[in-house]
């Protein structure tokens, strides 16, 4: 809080002697800036500027626990969580994934939203506060979300299209009587089952649909061929459904939220409910929750739980720091991570039963394994759920309310993405944005074009082999390097015990040991381990389970723009090193991993009041508590609360 006379009664802070004891009212009172609805008029670019940072707050917890839950539920859970269960063995693949969430997830989801709610700053703003020599970490964070934004509202315009397309009376990708069906178009015999078993070199209808007519696929990445127009007009839609609901920043995004963030859920349930109807469900089920027990020492399926779990939860992307940044300064934050953190887990448990017994109907229909139909990234919802929608009664309306759920997915995970850019730049160069794009619309505007633009490239005839190359670069392979840094510059450099009594200040509670010993130990040496393993384990991406290998240059060009957030943290922090005051190395380094703001030595809260000089000469005394009296303190003895 601002230290001033009159907020120090309305803390109940009192002197004794020289002492300081402060007391907690039963009641948070916010200062004058915490409920301010509009950005900061300040210079903040000037370096002695102490001032808070204005920024809006969410109306009420509800709507910043929709915006977690909005990002965090989102299309990993509907296409990723079933294929690393199939690729980790099945049922054996939840004991790592709750293991890791546990000891993980949690303590650092906590963290996030301690380290937003507590600096009121976006990633790069938090990070460079608490650890300026890291604070290449949040840059990093930008840059993948930057990076994810470009090609993540592609799957947004595929389901536009084939939300669209399910209007029709009938479904086009029901059967192989198309203009873009190919000779090898298979489907059993009037829809029935009649042990046919599907050829290798078949295709069953929906794949001719999104391959040929859809995506107008090339043989490889090295044929880019022409953008597909049509795709071109959904995903212009989709920015400027991004745009119009991201535009006043929280204000219009979490309107948007009561819808995109709570329609899902049960549209999930109906979907479940009728899943577990189908013939052949069981086979899917009986494969998902039978467990393979020797596969716990393969490291990659500890690897692929830890990396599920970071992309669902979204722990170092920077968009939970964003988010728990328009928090009001004493919102309690543990009760947003268990809720955050138990929804998204029961979650990801029911869309993998909802997804295994569709899977299982469309094995016995294919009188195949349910291993063979599984199918990795785009390739799961927009083939193996329609060609089983496709079957159901009524599968006009049941293809409409499932691409309508995954339009809603989609959103508001881009909500988040698109935020955390948008935020960072706002609190990096607001007079900047002030001067040149006048207000916060046209800098979300600017941002949504250039994020269209870059993101072209993956609506070619070969953008499909692009997006499955930056998408296993971008978002697998760097955050598992990202998040070990953030954890080493929060917990081991700025501290546990500072983050505990940052987490009082707003609370009035300190952290169990529980998520102490997490932060501070099992946590980091978790992400090292799978970090190691991943690089040790590692394998090249390719499409369609194997059935494209990418040349050697379109992997150059995978760690390319891998490189383009993992340089961030080590070339950040080298510019802050030489930029630091010392003479020794020693001197260098104690100053860069300095925090631009100390606790009060006195009373332990960061910036609270502190003595300038000999206060017994300066204050009045009170005779019937002989004690000084706050109110007739002298305001040029205290110093205001840095800008954070």
């Amino acid at each position: 809080m601002r230290c001033t006379s009159e907020l120090l009664v309305k803390r109940g802070l009192v002197i004794q002697g020289l002492q300081f004891r402060c007391i907690v009212p039963e009641t948070s009172i916010e200062d004058d800036l915490s409920t301010c609805t509009s950005y900061d008029d300040g210079d903040g670019d000037d370096p002695g500027d102490y001032r808070q940072p204005r920024r809006p707050h969410w109306a009420n917890k509800v709507q910043f626990v929709l915006a977690c839950i909005g990002y965090s539920v989102g299309l990993g859970n509907v296409w990723r969580f079933p294929y690393l269960c199939y690729k980790s063995g099945g049922g054996v693949f939840l004991v790592p994934y709750f293991l890791i969430l546990v000891v993980c997830g949690v303590p650092l989801l906590y963290m996030e939203l301690s380290i937003g709610q507590f600096t009121r700053r976006g990633p790069i703003g938090a990070l460079g506060q608490i650890c300026p020599l890291l604070k290449g970490a949040g840059l990093s964070s930008v840059v993948i979300s930057f990076l994810m934004s470009t090609y993540h509202n592609v799957i947004i315009a595929y389901a536009i299209y084939y939300f669209f397309a399910a209007f029709r009376a009938h479904q086009p990708w029901s059967d192989c009587n198309n203009s873009w069906n190919t000779a090898a178009c298979w489907l059993p015999a009037n829809g029935i089952v009649d042990n046919r078993t599907r050829l290798n070199a078949s295709k069953t209808p929906s794949e001719d649909f999104f391959d040929n007519k859809v995506l107008q696929i090339s043989n490889g990445i090295e044929e880019p061929g022409v953008l597909r127009w049509e795709l071109v007009a959904c995903l212009i839609t989709a920015w400027i459904m991004v745009y119009f609901s991201i535009w006043k920043s929280i204000k219009s995004s979490a309107q948007v939220r009561y819808l995109t963030a709570t329609l899902p859920f049960l549209l999930i349930v109906v979907f479940l409910t009728r899943s577990l109807t189908l013939e052949g469900a069981d086979k899917g089920l009986q494969f998902f929750f039978h467990p393979r027990w020797e596969l716990l020492g393969d490291a990659k399926v500890w690897v692929n739980a830890a990396a599920q779990i970071f992309n669902s939860v979204g722990i170092a992307f920077g968009s939970m720091i964003c988010f728990a940044s328009y928090n009001k300064f004493h919102n309690t934050i543990l009760v947003d991570t268990v809720a955050v953190s138990l929804i998204n887990a029961c979650s990801s448990l029911l869309v993998g039963i909802f997804s295994f017994a569709t899977i299982g109907n469309i094995a016995r229909e294919q009188n195949m394994s349910v291993e063979a139909v599984l199918s990795d990234g785009p390739g799961l919802v927009f083939v193996i759920y329609p060609q089983a929608l496709a079957k159901m009664p009524a599968s006009q309306l049941w293809a409409v309310l499932f691409f309508f759920m995954m339009v809603c997915l989609s959103l508001n995970s881009q909500f988040a993405i698109v935020e955390v850019v948008v935020t960072s730049i706002q609190d990096g160069f607001p007079n900047w944005v002030k001067r040149r794009l006048l207000c916060h619309e046209m800098l979300v505007l600017v941002i949504c074009v250039v994020s269209f633009l870059f993101g072209l490239p993956n609506i070619t005839q070969g953008g499909i082999y692009f997006f499955q190359l930056i998408d296993h670069y971008a978002a697998s392979l760097s955050i598992m390097f990202l998040a070990f840094f953030e954890v080493i510059a929060i917990s081991w450099c700025y501290g546990v015990r500072r983050l505990c009594n940052n987490v009082k200040e707003m609370t009035g509670r300190l952290p169990s040991m529980y998520f102490r010993f997490c932060w501070l130990v099992a946590a980091p040496l978790l992400i090292l381990a799978v970090w190691v393993f991943s690089l040790i384990d590692y394998e090249p991406p390719t499409y369609r389970n194997g059935e494209y290998e990418y040349p050697w240059w379109a992997e150059a060009i995978g760690w390319g723009i891998a490189s383009l957030s993992l340089i961030c943290i080590p070339a950040f922090a080298i510019y802050v090193f030489v930029k630091s005051e010392g003479n020794t190395f020693s001197e260098k380094l104690k100053n860069s991993i300095k925090p631009h703001f100390e606790a009060c030595k006195l009373c332990g809260q960061e910036y609270c009041t502190e003595p300038m000089h000999n206060l017994e000469e300066e204050t009045t005394k009170d005779p019937q508590q002989d004690m000084i009296n706050p109110i007739q303190l002298n305001t040029n003895y205290l110093i205001s609360k840095p800008q954070l």
